[in-house]
């Protein structure tokens, strides 16, 4: 040691910051990487006869892990047979398939397509404007119904959108008589 100096050489303290550095990389790495599990999905069970057909089976067998900017989320159990969901906060998306018709769905009714596939949108009158809407998919062999929260974007119904496309085929619509 030199005379009159006082503390650990330099060399030492260096180390030492070196060493508190790279724990506390690591322990943010490990914090980042580790998620808490998402909490499960209530679906609520609604008439869908067609739940169990090849069609939803093959649909349902080849749904993605992420929508846009929703990730897969387990369904509560007893989840209702030919659903999936996601989440991105609280409020998750929630695709069902195999469902009857759309009661509104009648002819003369407005359709969108989006990449191919003919979406009829049902919105919840008693929520207003920031309510959830529902798409209904009117031109393929089962009816598949996707539930989005407020303020979910396009990505949802584009992504569905081009994976129903390639996994059902395409038929003719099939609206109800107009009530009158």
């Amino acid at each position: 040691m030199r005379a009159g100096s006082d503390g650990p050489p330099p060399v030492l303290l260096i180390a030492a910051v070196v060493l508190a550095l790279t724990a506390t990389g690591v322990m943010l790495a490990i914090a980042a990487t580790r998620r808490t599990p998402q909490q499960p999905v209530t679906i609520a069970g609604v008439p869908a006869p067609q739940a169990q057909s090849p069609a939803c089976h093959a649909l349902l067998d080849a749904l993605p892990q992420r929508l846009g900017d929703y990730t897969r989320a387990p369904a509560a159990q007893p989840a209702p047979p030919g659903t999936a969901a996601w989440r991105r906060d609280s409020e998750p998306v929630v695709l069902r398939c195999g469902l009857d018709r759309p009661p509104d769905f009648v002819v003369g009714s407005p359709i969108q397509v989006v990449d191919g596939v003919q979406w009829f949108e049902v919105t919840d009158p008693h929520a207003g404007d920031a309510g959830r809407s529902t798409w209904y998919t009117v031109d393929r062999p089962v009816y598949v119904a996707l539930t989005l929260p407020p303020g979910s974007g396009p990505a949802p119904i584009q992504e569905l959108s081009d994976l129903i496309g390639h996994t059902l085929a395409a038929v003719p619509i099939r609206p109800a008589p107009p009530s009158g």
